[in-house]
């Protein structure tokens, strides 16, 4: 189960709606070993594109020292889908290399209007498995 602050939720939203109509993309991480969200981190959709996310190589090898000098780790990784549900492509769950994290969705489709459709799941050798979401 991810257990996540309304705090990191209203940020990623903010993100993916700023993004729009392209897909926004971002991290939180946290302590190594706690599993607890503790800073959110919005990157760079190097792809610039309303169907398709990829973290900016540059940008993710800065991340990877900061988190390695601070001993910290990717406590989720999310992104927003623009025009289908929160459910992971194809392409997320073959991209997916972090078995540890929680891969956080959402989505800024028109018809929602307002509404929020957040959704973790877990990926792992090809899986994606749907978990619960506390919001605290």
């Amino acid at each position: 189960m991810l257990s996540i602050s309304q705090e990191f939720v209203d940020a990623i939203y903010a993100h993916a709606r700023a993004d729009h109509p392209d897909e926004a993309c971002g991290v939180i991480v946290g302590p190594a070993g706690t599993g607890i969200p503790t800073r959110h981190i919005p990157m760079r959709n190097a792809a610039m594109s309303p169907t398709f996310y990829e973290f900016d190589s540059i940008e993710m090898l800065k991340l990877y020292r900061d988190l390695d000098d601070r001993d910290e780790v990717l406590v989720v990784i999310y992104h927003s889908h623009t025009s289908t549900q929160a459910h992971p492509s194809r392409t997320d769950i073959a991209y997916a290399s972090e078995p540890d994290a929680h891969y956080v969705l959402v989505s800024t489709r028109e018809e929602l209007a307002g509404a929020n459709e957040f959704r973790s799941f877990r990926i792992v050798d090809g899986v994606a498995t749907e978990e619960p979401v506390q919001i605290r």
